[in-house]
C-alpha cells in the first residue's frame, strides 16, 4: 500500500473513534453517579437520617384505662375551686396508670396539717405521670405508693402505682383518689399539677372501655392560660 494511502486510512480511523456515540466499550470504566443512600445494613454517617429510627420512635396513639382497678368506686361531675374529679373507693383499692408514659413527680410523705393547710401538702401521698400523649395525669391522697414508683420510671397503661387512701387534706373525708389533668410543668407547680381540665368525660369513656383523649382539652386550657406557669388563682 502506498505510504500516502496508509496515512490517510489511519487519520480516518482516528476520526471515527473520536466521534463515538458514547456507549461504553466492554471493560470500560462505568460513569454512573455514586449512590446517595447507604446500602441496607451499612452504618450511616454522623448526622444522617435513619428511616428505621424515625419509624420506631414516632409517637403512637395513646390507649387509656380507668385509674382504679378491682374495686367498686363512684365519681361525679364537678369539683370545688378548680377542675378535678374525686373518685371514691375503699381504702386500699388499686390505683393504676391510665396511660403509658413516665413518672413525673411523687410525694412519699404526708406533711399536711389543718393548721398549715399548705397547697403543696394537700395531696398527701401522690404520683403524677406524663403520658405518651403529652398530658400529665395526677393522683393523690394515696395510702401507699407501689414498689418501683420513682421519677423517670417508664410505665405502661394499667401499671400499679399505689393504693387509695385519705392522706393530705382528705384526712377529714372518706378515702378517695383525687384525679387531675394538666400540661407538664417544672417540679413543684402544684396548682397546675392538681388539675386544669375536668376529667369527668374522659373517666366516663374509660370506664366503658373507650379511648376518649384529653389532649385537645388540655392543649386548649394551656392556650387560654397564656403561660406554662400562670400564678395560682384558687384555693392557693
Amino acid at each position: 500500500m502506498p505510504r500516502r494511502v496508509a496515512v490517510a486510512l489511519l487519520a480516518v480511523t482516528a476520526l471515527i473513534a473520536g466521534c463515538s456515540d458514547g456507549r461504553d466499550a466492554p471493560g470500560a470504566a462505568a460513569t454512573t453517579a455514586p449512590a446517595t443512600t447507604a446500602p441496607a445494613g451499612a452504618p450511616t454517617s454522623a448526622g444522617a437520617t435513619s428511616t428505621t429510627a424515625t419509624a420506631t420512635t414516632r409517637a403512637q396513639p395513646a390507649r387509656y384505662t380507668f385509674p382504679l382497678r378491682g374495686c367498686r368506686y363512684d365519681f361525679s361531675r364537678g369539683h370545688h375551686d378548680y377542675p378535678a374529679t374525686d373518685i371514691f373507693a375503699a381504702r386500699g383499692c388499686v390505683v393504676v396508670a391510665p396511660v403509658a408514659g413516665r413518672i413525673d413527680e411523687i410525694s412519699t410523705t404526708d406533711r399536711w396539717t389543718p393548721a398549715s393547710n399548705r397547697g403543696s401538702d394537700r395531696g398527701g401521698l401522690s404520683v403524677s405521670v406524663v403520658g405518651v400523649d403529652g398530658v400529665r395525669y395526677y393522683g393523690s391522697h394515696l395510702s401507699a405508693l407501689a414498689a418501683g414508683v420513682r421519677p423517670g420510671a417508664r410505665v405502661t397503661a394499667g401499671r400499679v402505682l399505689g393504693r387509695v387512701g385519705n392522706t393530705g387534706s382528705a384526712q377529714v373525708t372518706p378515702p378517695h383518689l383525687h384525679f387531675g389533668l394538666s400540661w407538664p410543668t417544672r417540679a413543684g407547680i402544684w396548682w397546675i399539677r392538681r388539675g386544669v381540665v375536668d376529667p369527668y368525660p374522659f373517666l366516663t369513656s374509660w370506664r366503658r372501655g373507650g379511648d376518649l383523649s384529653p389532649v385537645a382539652a388540655v392543649r386548649s386550657a394551656r392556650a387560654r392560660a397564656g403561660a406554662a406557669t400562670p400564678p395560682c388563682s384558687a384555693a392557693c
